[in-house]
């Protein structure tokens, strides 16, 4: 039988023994983004399932990088140890964004990922202080992912408004349509594309007040990357 783990003292042996395994990194990302619950983990990582996310928050927990508790008591947070490991994913986000050519991220497209990216990073504050309902149609989606609600409840006009998603119409007037493709909205969020050159190349469309769509760089969720320069061709 093959030989578990590397077999060197190490320090970076050791620590990529226990970041290595498959979906460990994203966990813990998703985890650093904020996400306690197992579902709202489950919904950053879509394709990874129950029984395998459930066996990699045990390890988790055995290291001493996950505790159970998170916020009221429920869910999943990060350990001091756990937390200590932002700056090295974060390092890993930002060399991958500067260094990976964009065509391979645009190739694993995934409407539900990217809807719920952008509303756990949307920036409330530059919308009006009264609730807001942002519909998103792909065009090139087939018709159960095509249709996505943002609704932010903006009363006080600050960063902490609360963003809920709905996949199912939630009832409330809507402010502002987005109409585009996904790869478009996807290249908008990672930084590669902007509102504004999407919008001069016809490849998306806003329809509702002019407050809403002139602001839209600002409020809409990009990537925690978006900002960091690239060193390859985007294209």
């Amino acid at each position: 039988m093959a030989e578990r783990g590397y077999g060197q003292f190490c320090p970076v042996a050791m620590a990529a023994e226990v970041l290595g395994s498959r979906w460990t990194i994203l966990i813990l990302r998703e985890l650093l983004c904020g996400s306690h619950r197992f579902n709202d983990l489950r919904r950053g990582l879509p394709r990874i399932s129950p029984a395998l996310l459930s066996k990699r928050l045990v390890e988790l927990e055995d290291l001493g990088l996950v505790a159970r508790g998170g916020k009221e008591g429920q869910g999943y947070t990060l350990t001091e140890a756990g937390d200590e490991l932002r700056p090295v994913i974060m390092a890993m986000g930002s060399w991958g964004q500067r260094w990976l050519e964009s065509q391979l991220s645009l190739k694993n497209l995934d409407p539900s990922l990217l809807m719920w990216d952008m509303r756990r990073n949307l920036n409330p504050a530059p919308l009006p202080a009264r609730r807001i309902t942002v519909q998103f149609l792909y065009q090139d989606v087939t018709h159960g992912q095509a249709r996505w609600w943002l609704v932010i409840d903006n009363d006080n006009g600050e960063e902490d408004g609360l963003v809920d998603l709905c996949q199912i119409d939630p009832g409330h007037e809507v402010d502002l349509y987005v109409v585009t493709d996904l790869r478009t909205m996807t290249a908008i969020w990672m930084g590669i594309e902007t509102v504004e050159s999407a919008l001069h190349d016809n490849l998306l469309k806003l329809l509702g007040p002019r407050e809403l769509r002139a602001t839209m760089q600002k409020w809409l969720g990009l990537s925690h990357f978006a900002g960091v320069a690239k060193q390859v061709s985007p294209n």
